[in-house]
């Protein structure tokens, strides 16, 4: 299989030719499998979906399982991989690989989906759980130690619940505000245009001014979906279905966008959840195996499997380095990506359309387009704010 099917879609591309308001019994979720399809109906072949029965097929794409396996499956797989070591290194290698089907079954439908917000919700709780129930009985950790984690576990639950307020959908009334803004940087415009003009005839005339910064101003677009007027760097997401300011990307693991509203606060609950993590790892590994090294204990702490529950600690700490390691490949990604004030919307249509230069190891995709320097990007970041005030943005979106 290409791996350009194996790709999340774009989140602005061109509305594609099947994408209508007629459901079909859901055998044709895109471009290719419409082709697909139309070549094995002339063809006269079977398809090849697999769905036979309209109502099945229909079924099976509206599936939305949230809370059943986080609630029963997460605490059950964790035990029995707590039994022997041969079932935890098993059971930790499949659990990713079924996140990360259920995640492209999802995305291809642009669908959202609250199963991976419940997942990262009651896995930290459940961690915190078990923290407080083995770990701390086993008197290796302070109060002092256990009080840095709940404040960072509640730190973290604040920051989701603000980066959950919206990204910063697009409206008609900014586009409106936005006229409002020109017509009189326009008229301010012309006044000190006629005034120079007045004084010296050798400089530019008003008009002259006037179409010289229109060239400066960025252009603001229509979009194709929501037929909205939107401003430079924002992109429509389908999984939302809105065009949001400064479209970065749709995070799974809140249910919701980020954008020019929410991206600081995404941030800063991804740094305060790796930080967390990682000294909640350090931890428990260091009151299980406390005469080995951290990474060593991790790979190597004998007699760990002598009781269930210290092999239960000894496994969950193994589950939260795999989701604290993607986490922070994530919070990395966005770094560099602040640092070259590039959005990963902008960096998947440079690659899509060959037009950005590869960075520190592919690890950035450097458009040129908006950066201003190391410092300044981060200026520019760290003081951006939301333009509209969106009423859909008003209230905290707690799914």
């Amino acid at each position: 299989m290409k791996w350009e099917k194996l790709k999340p879609p774009e989140p602005d591309d061109p509305m594609c030719c099947c994408e209508c308001d007629v459901y079909q019994y859901g055998c044709c979720c895109d471009c290719e499998d419409l082709d697909e399809a139309f070549n094995r109906w002339l063809k006269n072949k079977p398809p090849n979906s697999g769905c036979k029965s309209p109502v099945l097929g229909a079924m099976i794409d509206n599936l939305e399982i949230s809370l059943i396996p986080a609630l029963v499956l997460l605490p059950l797989l964790l035990r029995v991989a707590a039994l022997h070591y041969l079932l935890g290194v098993i059971i930790l290698t499949a659990l990713p690989g079924l996140v990360l089907w259920y995640y492209y079954a999802t995305h291809r439908k642009k669908r959202r989906t609250v199963f991976f917000l419940t997942l990262a919700l009651y896995s930290l709780a459940y961690m915190y759980y078990l923290f407080i129930t083995e770990i701390l009985p086993r008197g290796d950790v302070s109060q002092l130690q256990v009080c840095t984690v709940t404040t960072g576990m509640i730190f973290t639950v604040i920051s989701l619940i603000h980066t959950k307020r919206g990204p910063g959908f697009v409206t008609t009334g900014l586009y409106e505000a936005h006229n409002q803004r020109q017509e009189a940087n326009e008229d301010l415009t012309q006044g000190i245009g006629s005034n120079q003009s007045a004084a010296s005839s050798s400089e530019e005339t008003p008009a002259e001014l006037h179409i010289r910064n229109e060239a400066l101003i960025p252009k603001w677009s229509r979009c194709p979906m929501c037929k909205v007027m939107r401003p430079p760097r924002a992109g429509h997401c389908r999984t939302c279905g809105s065009c949001v300011q400064r479209l970065d990307h749709h995070c799974i693991w809140i249910n919701s966008c980020v954008g020019q509203a929410n991206h600081r606060s995404f941030l800063l609950t991804l740094f305060v959840f790796v930080l967390t993590s990682l000294y909640g790892i350090r931890l428990v590994l260091c009151s299980l195996c406390p005469r080995h090294y951290l990474m060593t204990a991790l790979f190597y702490c004998p007699g760990v499997y002598s009781q269930s529950s210290t092999a239960l600690c000894f496994t969950c700490a193994w589950y939260s380095s795999i989701v604290t390691a993607g986490l922070l490949y994530l919070l990395v990604a966005q770094v560099l990506n602040i640092s070259f004030n590039v959005t990963e919307r902008e960096a998947q249509l440079a690659l899509r359309n060959k037009t950005g230069q590869s960075r520190l190891w592919g690890l950035v995709i450097d458009t040129g387009e908006y950066t201003r320097g190391f410092c300044q990007n981060w200026v520019e970041f760290l003081t951006m704010t939301d333009a509209s005030v969106s009423p859909r943005s008003s209230h905290t979106d707690l799914v």
